[in-house]
This record gives structure tokens, C-alpha cells and sequence, in this order.
């Protein structure tokens, strides 16, 4: 069995959804503890406890420790198996942190996997929705992973109540991913959406994010989206489209901001993911880590980060000595598979 340190790096979830997944993939019992001893709220949380229960039922694991506030966890996976997924998270907790932890595993079923969970689709401290399925299964798609991740119903602090749908098809033709630096943009596209306020709040995010970006020269198409969920929220995901992936960045909004700062951040950050010419970002950088471990590969990053160094940790904790890193944390950087599995 492996123990795994919860409080190495930067100590938070993404240690736990790793190993679990890499649990499920290679059939090796893990034990974590100190899980996320680096947080104000250490232990368990809601969409980290529904992760590892979702993981439980796709590996027919035998889990010890499965509860909110745990901060010990014993995971002991069996045979892995496609089944459809139905998760409630029952707070805003985040979705596409829920699906961090599913989609290594999920690929590596033998048949397609449906999945439908229930939560935050745009909350703090997590990609939005928008962002993993625009930019993040734009990359997948390069190394051979088809899926879907749709949205039915968003979801925003504090009430929730978002609805995401999709699958993912076995990866059955591991694809090396060769991206290093872009040497065009294409275009850039983005969603802007409010939900249960008025739909200027949408459309002045948009304009002033298409503003901020119009030094790139480049066809811009930010659509907004109106909806209606059990509370109101508001966000702006917007990506540039290059001859290797895409680049994000994204804000939301909250009650006093104004709609136009919103658009201009997420603007910003694009434009800062941008500014090396490296082909990936360092939101992305990180979520490719256990997909590259199988794949192979060579991504420069436009900034590494320490979830970056963290989720290799782990994955190297499993697996053995799989890459190698030329930079520091907090500048672009380049990272390459030096043996895949």
C-alpha cells in the first residue's frame, strides 16, 4: 500500500483526487493522510468526499475514512468498471474539481462512461465549467480522449444547485502531446453568462473583455447566455485558439463588482497566459499531468505552478520517475515525459 502525505506542496485537494484516481487506474491500495492539513477547513470536504465515493463505485473499492472533515483516508480499489455516474454534492461544491478526480479514471474503463453531477458550476478556486470543456477536453482530444461535459443548469455560491452531464469513451489510442510554443492565435471565442440577474450583466462582461483583447488582432466571438438556476451568479470564461491548444482565462463576478472589471479580468489573464507563447497554461498544466504520465509527451507551460510540481509528486509516487522540469515555480517553464507507462 502507498502513503501518500496530504500536506506535502501545496497541501490541498488535488493530492487526494490524484491518488484516488491513480488508485482506481492501477489497482494499487493507498493510504493518504494529513489531507489537506495545509487548509483553513482541513479534512473532507462535500466535493471531495463525493469524488472518492464515485471512484468507490467505478473500482468496487473498499474505502475506510470516507467522511467530511476526515483527514485520513484508506482507498482499495478492485476491479475497474464502466458504470454511469449520478452525483449530489449537495452544496456549491465544485464540479469541475469532482471531475479532476473522475476523468483520469474514468478513461480507462472499457466502455463509455455517463456521468451527471450536481453542485457549483462557477465557484472560487476551481475552473469553471466552461474552461474544462473548452479548453481542457480540447487538449484531451489531442492525446486521444473523446468526451463531453455539458451544462443543464449552473450553479454559484452559496446555494448551488448547477447540473453537468457528459461522458468520456476508453482511451483506447494513447497519443503522444508535442506543445511548445504557438507561433499564431487563431481566434479567440468565450462564453459570458448571468444567471437569475438582468442579461446586460452578460453582455458588459463580454464587451469589455472583447475590448481588452482587441490588441490581439484577431476574431473575437464572446457569447452570452442568460439563464435561470436557484441563485444568481454571474462569469466570463474566454480562450485563445492557437495552431497547438488553447489558452484560458476566466473571473467571476460577485455582488458590488461591476460587470465590466469582471471581463476585464478575465481578459487579463489570458492575455498574461499569452505573453511567454508557450502552448499551454498554467491551469491546464497541472490537469495534464496524470494524462501525460500515460500518454508521453513534451508541454511548455506559460507558468509553473506548484499544483503543477504537487500533482507530479504524486503521480511520480505511484509510478516512478516519469518527468522532467526545466524551470521554477512562477515562471513559464517545460515539462517532459522521460518514460511513460
Amino acid at each position: 500500500m502507498i502513503t501518500i502525505d496530504g500536506s506535502y506542496g501545496e497541501g490541498g485537494g488535488q493530492i487526494l483526487r490524484t491518488s484516488v484516481a491513480l488508485s482506481t487506474i492501477t489497482g494499487e491500495p493507498v493510504r493518504i493522510v494529513n489531507i489537506r492539513a495545509n487548509r483553513p477547513n482541513p479534512g473532507l470536504r462535500p466535493q471531495h468526499l463525493h469524488a472518492i465515493l464515485a471512484l468507490k463505485h467505478l473500482a468496487n473499492a473498499e474505502v475506510k475514512g470516507a467522511h467530511v472533515g476526515s483527514r485520513e483516508l484508506v482507498f482499495i480499489p478492485k476491479k475497474l468498471e464502466a458504470k454511469e455516474i449520478s452525483i449530489d454534492i449537495g452544496t456549491a461544491g465544485s464540479i469541475t474539481l469532482v471531475l479532476q478526480a473522475l476523468l483520469p479514471a474514468m478513461v480507462f474503463a472499457r466502455e463509455k462512461v455517463k456521468f451527471r453531477i450536481t453542485g457549483g458550476t462557477d465557484v472560487s478556486w476551481s475552473p469553471p465549467v466552461d474552461y474544462l470543456s473548452n479548453v481542457t477536453l480540447f487538449a484531451l482530444e489531442k492525446i486521444g480522449i473523446h468526451g463531453e461535459i455539458r451544462v443543464i443548469r449552473r450553479g454559484h455560491y452559496p446555494k448551488g444547485g448547477g447540473i453537468v452531464e457528459g461522458y468520456v469513451e476508453p482511451w483506447n489510442e494513447k497519443r503522444e502531446l508535442v506543445a511548445k510554443e504557438y507561433s499564431r492565435i487563431i481566434k479567440i471565442e468565450g462564453i459570458s453568462h448571468a444567471t437569475n440577474l438582468p442579461s446586460h450583466v452578460a453582455e458588459r462582461q463580454a464587451r469589455a473583455a472583447k475590448d481588452e483583447l482587441l490588441q490581439l488582432k484577431v476574431p473575437i466571438e464572446i457569447r452570452t447566455e442568460i439563464s435561470r438556476s436557484i441563485g444568481p451568479g454571474s462569469g466570463i470564461v474566454v480562450w485563445a485558439e492557437t495552431d497547438c491548444l488553447r489558452l484560458g482565462g476566466d473571473a467571476l463576478g460577485k455582488k458590488g463588482k461591476p460587470a465590466e472589471i469582471v471581463g476585464k479580468e478575465a481578459a487579463q489573464e489570458l492575455l498574461d497566459q499569452l505573453k511567454p507563447g508557450h502552448c499551454v497554461d498554467k491551469f491546464l498544466g497541472d490537469q495534464l499531468i496524470p494524462f501525460l504520465a500515460f500518454s508521453g509527451g513534451v508541454i511548455w507551460v506559460s507558468e509553473i505552478t506548484n499544483h503543477l510540481k504537487t500533482n507530479i509528486w504524486v503521480v511520480e509516487s505511484f509510478l516512478g520517475r516519469i518527468f522532467d522540469v526545466d524551470g521554477n515555480v512562477g515562471e513559464p517553464g517545460k515539462i517532459r515525459v522521460i518514460r511513460r507507462v
